[in-house]
């Protein structure tokens, strides 16, 4: 069964219907100049705003779409898999049964994945994939992931500004847009507390997220990212038989355009378009940027090229996946 075909998508997004330009947020005005210079230059030009609506709310949709585009009910889904936030509308309750209820998958196994940041859907798709390779009872898997910010500032310095939105896709055994071929994923502890919101205590419009140190965020864990990939990197196209220059698209999470470069620096390759054109149009949206950019990167790929996605949190963790075009 390990080698068992999975294959991924189509993701079906769904963004609230108000926007805003980056450039007239007004929490902008109440930066220091530096800080406002940099939200300015992140290459983010608008961002969705959910207001009233929850995680939940915007998963619901976005799942109910994945379904209807693939033709089945929810009833047909043998597991569900919520990407869950970081911030849940309850403590003690259960985001991911919400979003059962929500959309009628009342025979699924349901299971919320978390606490990797940006790197929580990449855990969601390796789960997914062993759950369809493991036994022949889950041929449906639906997994769903959301973003809504969780203080009333959407810029999180110094690295990005966060937008709202939601995705989805089934992991089945045929059809598909992508195959999932293989992925690794790796994490330290040594980074868990790095970007943290302290709550306690705290009415959630006084929440803040704080860096502890950004000079640790900007030069230790850069070079600790960097070095994890070129480890895991070849590692993963090593086992799986494929070279480096056979690989089509490669996809990362959208954080900004500085850091889009400076990755291409450091692995001398470069990351695909659509990431660039995905973060101007929704800014970060945290684990459903990945779903977002594998979507983009469908349109212009044939049949048959390999998509390398490299995904990382400052959790901190890092994944990279190798994905194979239907």
């Amino acid at each position: 069964m390990m080698n068992a075909p999975v294959r991924l998508g189509p993701v079906a997004t769904r963004f609230p219907a108000t926007s805003a330009r980056v450039a007239t947020l007004a929490e902008l005005d109440e930066l220091p100049a530096h800080r406002r210079e940099h939200a300015l230059a992140l290459g983010i030009e608008t961002v969705h705003t959910a207001g009233e609506l929850s995680e939940v709310d915007l998963a619901g949709a976005a799942a109910t779409a994945a379904l209807t585009e693939a033709g089945l009910d929810a009833a047909d889904v043998d597991a569900l898999l919520l990407v869950t936030g970081r911030a849940p509308q309850y403590l003690l309750a259960s985001e991911t049964t919400r979003l059962q209820h929500r959309i009628g998958a009342t025979r699924a196994f349901t299971a919320g994945v978390g606490d990797l940041g940006c790197v929580s859907v990449s855990a969601a798709l390796t789960l997914a994939a062993a759950l369809l390779r493991a036994d022949a009872g889950y041929r449906t898997i639906l997994v769903v992931a959301a973003a809504k910010t969780p203080t009333r500032n959407r810029y999180r310095p110094p690295m990005t500004l966060l937008g709202d939105g939601a995705a989805a896709l089934l992991v089945t055994a045929s059809g598909g847009r992508w195959e999932f071929v293989d992925q690794i994923l790796r994490s330290d502890g040594k980074y868990a507390d790095l970007f943290r919101i302290d709550y306690r205590d705290t009415p959630s419009a006084a929440w803040t997220e704080e860096c502890a140190d950004e000079s640790t965020y900007s030069f230790r864990l850069a070079v600790e990212s960097k070095k994890r990939f070129d480890v895991i990197i070849p590692e993963l196209l090593e086992r799986n038989g494929v070279r480096l220059g056979s690989v089509g698209p490669i996809l990362m999470q959208n954080l900004s355009g500085g850091a889009f470069a400076f990755w291409e620096e450091a692995l001398d390759a470069t990351i695909d378009a659509a990431c660039r054109s995905n973060l101007a149009a929704y800014g970060h949206l945290g684990s459903v940027d990945m779903l977002v950019n594998l979507e983009a990167a469908a349109a212009t790929r044939a049949s048959g090229e390999y998509a390398l996605l490299l995904n990382s949190s400052p959790v901190a963790a890092w994944s990279a996946g190798l994905m194979r075009r239907v």
